[in-house]
This record gives C-alpha cells, structure tokens and sequence, in this order.
C-alpha cells in the first residue's frame, strides 16, 4: 500500500533519508542506543552536521530518527528549492493552498491497536536531564473545529504520563482555541497526533495563519501537488497519508495533571504545572514504521520555527513597505526572538515605523535590527558593522517597555518585557562619501588559481636569494 508521489518535488519522510544517506548526511548508529538520555545526546553531538537512525534504541524494535531537517540548506533540499527560495515559496504555499486528496486506505493504518500501551509500544525519549519523563516532540497535533469543520496542525510537547495518557502543554494559540470550544459544554476534543511526516508537512505545520487555515493544504503547496490524507478509524480528522504513526485519541475537559518540566529552544526548562490531559484510544502505524523525535533546542527544533515566522514576518512587512527586501531571525537569537530586516532606500523615519510594525507582526520578537541592502543579513558580523557604524543611541534607539514577549523566555515576567529596536541604516541626508564603504577595483574580478603559485614555499625563495 503506497501513496501517490505523482507531481510532488518534494520527498517524503523515508525518500528524505535515503537522500541523507546517499549524501553521507545520515549517521547510523549501533544497536541499542539508550532512550533515556543516550539517544538525544549523540543527536546533539552530531547536530547540523548529520541526522541520527537508531535502530533498535533500548532493545525496542522500531527505530528512532533525528536532526532530519537541522539546517536551512536541507530544509530548502527535501522541498525541493534551492536555500534562497525557501522563504518565498512558503509565503505562496500560505497564499495559495492546496486542496487535500483524500483517499479511503493508507499506509499509516496498515497496523491497528486498538488497546495500546504506549510506554510499550512505541520507543519516546527522554532528552534533557530534568525532564519529567519521556517526551513526544515531534508529533503533529491536528484537531478539528466541530463548528466550521475547518482542521488545525501544531506541535506541542506530550509527555508520556501513563499507558493510555499524554500531558499536554497547549498555549493560547488554535489548538486552545478549538478545545474551548467543546470545553465549555463539558465536551472533549477528538485529537490525532502524528509522528513521522515529510519534511514539508512538518514546516507546515508551523505556518503563523489565522483560526480556519488547514495547515495541511500549505504542505500540499510546499510539496507542489496536493497531499493525500485518510480519515481516522476514530473521528472525522483527515491525516497525512504517508505518515509513519498515528496516535488517536481526545483533549479531556475539565481534567489537569501535572506536566514538566520540559527542556525548550530557548535552552531553558519549560515548568511543571497543571497542563491539559489527552486520553489515548488507538495507534495506527505503517508496517516496520520509523518513530522521529525532535531534541528540544536543537537545529531542527529552531529551524520548524523560524522559516514560518520569517514567511510571515517578511509578508507583513511587505504588505505596508516596499522598501524591504528580506527578514531573517538569527541563530543567535534561537531563531525566535532576534530580527534583522534588510530595506533598499527607507524614507525618512520609515525605518523605525518598520521596527514598530515588526513587533507587532509577532510576539516573540524581542530585539530588531534594520540594515540596508549593502548589509548581508546572514552574515552576523557584516550586520554588527552595520550597528557599529550606523547606529546611535541617542537617535536610532526604539524601546517598548512592558510589551508581551515569550513565556519561555526566562528574563520576561510571565512573558512581559521589553524590546529593542536598532535603526542601523545610512541616514537619508548623510553626505554621500561619508558613509561610502571602501572597496578595491577589479578584486572581485581576480582569478586566483591563475594568479596564486601553489607550489611556492618561502624556503625556496630563500634558498634562490
């Protein structure tokens, strides 16, 4: 039982890592790795430099993969687009989904359980020395609006809590939203978590879209064709096709356990609280599936978060400047919560309307620095040039005081802080050599294979002199 590829240039899942593989960017590691703590931190070592396949991780018979997508490159690779069209084509998968093909069998129910014991079943690590227990952070969580119909895509932290539970950490965002719903008529929430999807349907799933978009219609987009999708045995909720696991089940209303702590992409533990309760009532999978996790923190965690912000970001600031070019969120900024926008020729004083309405496109964003075309806004020393030499603070500094940031940003008050704005551009009316960067004629022009000697050493001309 397969899936239709036709049309699609993006890989799937398991395409994607004999890609890795053949590229000898696949790590294969000896049997028996341990979940508890062993696993994520050989993904750790290798991080950004290869991903991870665990075959039988604690003796258990499903494997484990990691880091598939943990740098911008690959990300752009397994969709098939080179890196500098990433960001642009998700801003028109956002702007122009595509309809799911729904088909009636798949090969994520090709196995059924329909009384299973998760902590048995299916092989979740435990990453972080403080973290509660063993963590799903890679399922894809899609819900269902028993109102519009219209379906959601998110991941979420789930703690493995018993054999037929999962402690959920849901922030106020449209999964919430959509258990509300339901909630207050003491109804529960069909849910579906998914584990192991293409590259596409994971960067999907972190699209910033108003309440009602299908997030994986934007994977269909992605991927170029429309992604195939089959009901669940349980509830009307459509899922990836492809997918390697499935995990049924519902959001209880009006039940809280204690979940966490958890450790999340700022590098910091998320806490142990009272979280919302998922009771699971099946799990499908494919014949001999593949089980991903995702390592908190890691380049793969950052990435699934930063191009969807950055498309969004990008988009909004679009829409109001045509003076800006591009948008990045820095690595040094964990990909959340730093900015460096890139504008051609702002009028005067646009480019601090620019900063403002960069604080505004989302939440997250705590600090935001605005450079002009000539700065390379991936490259971190070309734009700290640009603020050592263009910024003042008396003038270009924009400060927002108790403005909503990030819970898991630690030196927030419950998510209350301040931002930064840096107005790092050459001034409208600064005479024109003053701000003239030096450059030398032709250097770019210059072949050194012709012009370097290899074979010369110093000794030889010495020897000569």
């Amino acid at each position: 039982m397969t899936t239709s590829r036709q049309n699609r240039r993006d890989y799937d899942l398991r395409d994607w890592l004999y890609q890795l593989d053949s590229t000898d960017r696949l790590a294969v590691i000896k049997p028996g790795a341990l979940l508890k703590f062993e696993l994520a931190g050989i993904a750790n070592r290798l991080d950004g430099r290869q991903a991870s396949y665990f075959p039988e991780p604690s003796g258990h018979n499903i494997p484990v993969v990691s880091g598939l997508i943990s740098d911008r490159a690959w990300m752009a690779e397994a969709l098939g687009l080179e890196e500098a069209e990433l960001v642009p084509a998700f801003q028109n998968a956002v702007a122009n989904p595509l309809s799911v093909t729904r088909v009636k069998t798949a090969p994520c129910q090709e196995v059924v359980h329909e009384d299973p014991d998760l902590e048995a079943l299916l092989p979740v690590p435990t990453h972080n020395e403080f973290d509660s227990g063993p963590y799903i952070a890679a399922g894809l969580a899609i819900t269902k609006s028993t109102k519009t119909g219209a379906q959601n895509v998110s991941i979420h932290r789930l703690q493995v809590s018993g054999p037929k539970e999962l402690g959920a950490l849901f922030l106020p965002r449209h999964t919430l939203a959509l258990f509300e719903e339901v909630e207050k008529d003491d109804q529960d929430l069909d849910i579906a978590i998914v584990i192991g999807t293409s590259p596409a349907t994971l960067l999907a799933s972190q699209a910033v879209v108003p309440l009602g978009f299908d997030e994986l219609q934007i994977a269909g987009a992605l991927g170029g064709a429309s992604l195939e999708v089959v009901k669940c045995i349980g509830s009307d909720i459509q899922i990836p096709a492809a997918a390697e696991i499935v995990i049924e089940g519902r959001i209880v209303a009006n039940t809280k356990a204690l979940e966490g702590p958890f450790g999340e992409f700022p590098q910091y533990y998320g806490e142990r609280a009272e979280r919302h309760v998922i009771k699971v009532e099946r799990v499908t999978h494919r014949n001999n599936p593949i089980f991903h996790t995702i390592v908190g923190g890691g380049l793969e965690h950052l990435l699934l978060g930063a191009i969807p912000r950055e498309s969004t970001i990008l988009s909004t600031l679009q829409r109001n400047f045509s003076c800006v070019k591009n948008a990045v969120l820095t690595m040094g900024g964990i990909h959340r919560y730093h900015l460096v926008i890139q504008v051609e020729d702002p009028k005067p004083g646009e480019a601090k309307n620019i900063l403002l309405a960069a604080f505004g496109s989302h939440y997250d964003i705590k600090q935001a620095i605005i450079v002009d075309s000539d700065v390379d806004i991936f490259d971190s020393n070309k734009v700290e040039w640009a603020v050592a030499t263009r910024f003042q603070g008396d003038n270009d500094l924009v400060t927002i005081h108790n403005a909503q940031g990030s819970k898991l940003d630690p030196s927030t008050r419950d998510g209350i802080g301040s931002k930064l704005g840096y107005d790092a551009t050459v001034p409208c009316d600064a005479p024109e050599f003053k701000y003239t960067t030096i450059r030398v004629p032709g250097e770019e022009d210059i072949d050194l294979e012709e012009k370097v000697d290899a074979g010369a050493r110093l000794k030889n001309l010495r020897d000569e002199l």
